[in-house]
């Protein structure tokens, strides 16, 4: 596919001219991260250096975010003529599909390693948090895949799961993020004042208890309880159990406390993410008395993010609006609208910045206050921090 003149705008019109996705080779990139584990292994084999089993957070938190300011932003969207055959294109699929064997061969020789190998503790604990690594962006492939109608795609993003122990995110992503995203009754929507230790066990939590009430009420309109094997929650959380029981069983109860690190990193590393991308959005309630439904979610209720580094890893992740506005489109189809609040930097770099607090406050608080046009009071502000925040930036009279 190719277009005769490059495409800059926001929503290009429909083209009757060929377009090509300039990306389309450079997606490949987001193989190399659950292939850190094998090249963690081979450069301490050739160095010695036990300090290549910590490459996960290294190329997470340092080598992305410097290429992403090196290598600068792609506002490029597909016409609308090409994204039939784009999402057709079983390329594409495939890339996420080989994430998984990846992923696992990795999971597994890792913690052969980890159980059989001549490792330090400080060793051991850097490759499962490496590990870790690899499993939360596994996170975001589970979650490209579970948004899908074909039945094997949603089995596969359990599979990617399976390493975190975080399976109920299956459920409370698709049906109760989707559906509260930017309001304050929203787990994984953060808000202005909430640093992200604070939003961490808010969202653990919440999270969890919301994927197992969605499925409690699916099976409570059929009066039935919900413990039985179709309750995704459950088979989520049995994929997971079958995984580490078999993993201790080869290995030896000693690689548990490993287990339990790498999987607290894999779903850190998706929170993480998930605290940035709605930070302060809130959705307006409808009515004369602002007490009705809240308005439809549109481009202005999720930060977005153009660097192509950190595009190409997490599989368009960052072009979040059009997800919310259409979740079952495939990451190459994705586009970027010009209405979007824009992140300073991609999500990598972001994630540097949410680890430090008054950082994050200093750079994302003023950005909030000018997409609601001056007056913070429009934003979700977290409970308890209200009359700072408002004290802090008082709307001014125009």
């Amino acid at each position: 596919m190719a277009v005769t003149a490059e495409d800059t705008g926001t929503i290009p019109e429909g083209s009757t001219g060929q377009w090509k996705d300039k990306k389309r080779y450079l997606w490949l990139i987001g193989l190399v991260v659950p292939s850190l584990a094998f090249i963690a292994v081979g450069m301490r084999e050739l160095t010695g250096w036990g300090a290549w089993f910590w490459i996960g957070p290294v190329v997470i938190l340092v080598v992305v975010p410097a290429i992403d300011l090196i290598a600068g932003l792609d506002r490029s969207n597909p016409p609308d003529d090409v994204i039939e055959a784009l999402e057709n294109d079983k390329y594409y699929r495939w890339i996420t599909y080989l994430y998984l064997p990846i992923q696992y061969v990795g999971f597994i020789g890792a913690f052969w390693l980890i159980a059989k190998g001549d490792l330090s503790l400080v060793d051991k604990i850097g490759l499962a948090v490496s590990i870790g690594c690899v499993g939360g962006i596994g996170i975001n492939t589970a979650h490209e895949l579970g948004h899908k109608k074909e039945s094997h795609e949603r089995w596969l993003s359990k599979v990617a799961l399976a390493q975190s122990f975080y399976g109920h995110f299956y459920i409370e992503h698709n049906r109760g993020h989707h559906v509260r995203v930017a309001t304050p009754e929203d787990p994984a929507s953060s808000r202005v004042g909430e640093s992200f230790y604070r939003f961490w066990p808010r969202t653990v939590w919440g999270s969890l208890k919301s994927a197992w009430n969605i499925e409690k009420k699916r099976y409570a309109r059929r009066d039935q309880h919900p413990f039985r094997i179709g309750n995704d929650v459950l088979n989520a959380w049995l994929m997971s159990a079958a995984l580490w029981a078999a993993m201790v069983i080869a290995f030896g109860a000693g690689i548990l406390p490993f287990l339990i690190i790498q999987a607290v990193v894999g779903f850190s590393l998706l929170e993480v993410v998930n605290y940035m991308e709605h930070y302060g959005m809130l959705r307006q309630r409808t009515g004369p008395d602002g007490k009705g439904r809240y308005e439809r979610v549109d481009p202005s209720h999720s930060w977005n993010s153009n660097n192509i580094a950190t595009n190409v890893l997490l599989y368009h992740l960052q072009r979040h609006s059009d997800h919310h506005a259409n979740p079952t489109r495939r990451y190459q189809t994705l586009r970027d609208f010009e209405e979007s609040p824009v992140l300073p930097t991609g999500y990598a770099g972001m994630i540097v910045l949410a680890l430090v607090p008054p950082v994050w406050r200093r750079v994302m608080d003023r950005r909030v206050l000018t997409h609601f046009d001056g007056d913070i009071s429009r934003a979700n502000i977290q409970p308890g921090k209200r009359g700072k925040v408002l004290a802090r930036y008082p709307v001014v009279a125009s």
